[in-house]
């Protein structure tokens, strides 16, 4: 992905920036090398947790989004309402379309095209993984996206937070449908606090900031410091990766079958999803600012919930955990793809 992709434009980290799909790739590898090699520091870090929630990780998201909340005009919150087809979008795939069809990608290749090379009882398992990870859609990651795609950062606030709103009480619900479960428990700590950790404190960081920089420099003093600041952001997501792929170095190596079989439905969920949105707001004539991220949206994924879910109810070592740990190390390369077509496809949508 070209710089100019990634931004719209020139400018920033140039030739790091220009370059980031090779950066996180290398991320990627020296995160899996790393885990195997010091397991014991990757384990260490893995401790450092709350409520499910990894607060290394948290802290590098929280670097990631900052400077899109700074962007976010509280007084334009208002007229969000007065273009409800970016939210009647995100809602309508998030929650009519998004975790049925994950698990009906579930049942067919766990059940029927990978039949062969699983057990009955893994094949279960991890189609209760995916079930939780196609429930869950995304809190924190989208804002990196949105910001890459140069989303509208106002309205991208606005759907996630609907999205949450509405996962308060609707994912536990259509989990239990799903997987046939009379009572489910949700894990409210890891919820709400990374909502908490995602949101509200990154918002109110940046609304702070952002009301100093108008009161000295208007509009020309945010956009300003947004780019001095983009460095961190980028960094924090290499950083992220390089984390969260050496928490699972480990488990890569040791069982890579598995992993690509599980990364298949996962792949083709992302994909399908990405296209039904976007391509509903294209005939829609929604904007690309709010375009971008309503597809990005439901295609990223709540992956602390979903993990958090999958150990309370089947436990660390199960295949359900390991799904949704799958779905951890697919999304980084796959949003960064959506994300490099999207801008491509800026001249797809109305200004």
């Amino acid at each position: 992905m070209s710089a100019a992709e990634a931004e719209g434009g020139t400018g920033g980290l140039g030739l790091f920036e220009a370059w980031l799909s090779l950066w996180v790739a290398l991320a990627m590898a020296a995160g899996i090398g790393l885990g195997f090699l010091a397991p014991g520091l990757f384990a260490a870090l893995a401790a450092l947790e709350y409520a499910s929630v990894n607060l290394v990780v948290a802290v590098l998201i929280w670097a990631m989004v900052f400077p899109m909340m700074v962007g976010v005009d509280p007084a334009a919150l208002r007229h969000v309402a007065a273009r409800p087809k970016g939210i009647v979008v995100t809602l309508g795939v998030n929650w009519l379309v998004k975790p049925f069809t994950m698990a009906a990608l579930g049942v067919l290749f766990f059940h029927h095209v990978f039949a062969g090379l699983i057990p009955p009882e893994d094949a279960d398992s991890y189609l209760a993984g995916l079930i939780l990870l196609g429930a869950a859609p995304c809190t924190a990651m989208v804002f990196v996206w949105s910001n890459l795609t140069k989303g509208d950062p106002t309205y991208t606030l606005a759907q996630v937070s609907l999205n949450d709103a509405i996962m308060v009480f609707a994912f536990a619900p259509i989990v239990a449908l799903l997987l046939g479960l009379t009572e489910l428990s949700v894990p409210w700590e890891t919820l709400l606090l990374s909502v908490l950790l995602y949101v509200v404190i990154p918002l109110a960081a940046g609304l702070t900031v952002r009301a100093r920089l108008v009161k000295r420099g208007g509009e020309a003093a945010v956009a300003a410091f947004k780019e001095r600041v983009k460095p961190a952001s980028v960094i924090g997501l290499i950083a992220t990766v390089l984390i969260l792929f050496g928490f699972q170095g480990g488990v890569i190596l040791d069982r890579p079958l598995v992993i690509l079989l599980i990364a298949v439905p996962l792949l083709l969920q992302s994909y399908g999803i990405f296209a039904l949105a976007y391509w509903a707001a294209k005939l829609w004539r929604i904007p690309h600012k709010v375009a971008a991220p309503c597809a990005l949206i439901g295609t990223s994924n709540f992956f602390e919930l979903a993990v958090a879910v999958a150990i309370g109810l089947f436990g660390v070592n199960s295949g359900a955990a390991l799904a949704t740990v799958v779905g951890v190390l697919v999304e980084v390369p796959v949003m960064l793809s959506l994300v490099a077509f999207a801008n491509r496809t800026r001249g797809w949508f109305p200004a």
